[in-house]
């Protein structure tokens, strides 16, 4: 009989395919920064799970990166978001629901205030990362890699 190869080895979708997912992850958590209601952080992450089986070079960037890579440790390794993003998230959701209620005129626009009140609520139960994790460069856990 003929023995099955281990499943570490195997790859079950294309590599092209992999990093194509991430690219458009990217793009989409992008784009969620400053479109209330579209999120960013599981983009991001979707992005990281696509480059860390198919890219080194591209993941590597996004870990690294000034804007992504703290909100995506921070939340991989601590399963908490910096207060800065959390506040970000918040401002952004906030402006553009009360604008969105200043502008329209149709008798059904408070129920947009049930997803922001959402988003409110989740932010506020998410764990805060605390700063004594992020070193100078913003590295999150970059010295407790021994740990």
């Amino acid at each position: 009989m003929s023995q099955v190869p281990p499943r570490a080895g195997r790859r079950y979708l294309p590599r092209w395919l992999l990093v194509g997912v991430g690219v458009v992850s990217v793009g989409l958590g992008t784009l969620g920064i400053f479109v209330p209601l579209l999120p960013t952080t599981p983009f991001l992450l979707l992005a990281a799970a696509c480059f860390v089986r198919s890219s080194d070079r591209l993941h590597n960037w996004l870990l690294n990166h000034r804007v992504y890579g703290p909100v995506i440790r921070g939340y991989r390794e601590h399963k908490a978001l910096p207060a800065s993003s959390k506040v970000t998230i918040l401002v952004f959701t906030w402006a553009a629901i009360l604008s969105s209620l200043l502008i329209l005129a149709h008798p059904m626009r408070f129920l947009l205030l049930a997803p922001a009140i959402g988003a409110t609520w989740m932010m506020i139960r998410m764990p805060t990362l605390d700063p004594a994790l992020l070193n100078t460069d913003g590295v999150v856990g970059a010295d407790d890699e021994a740990v």
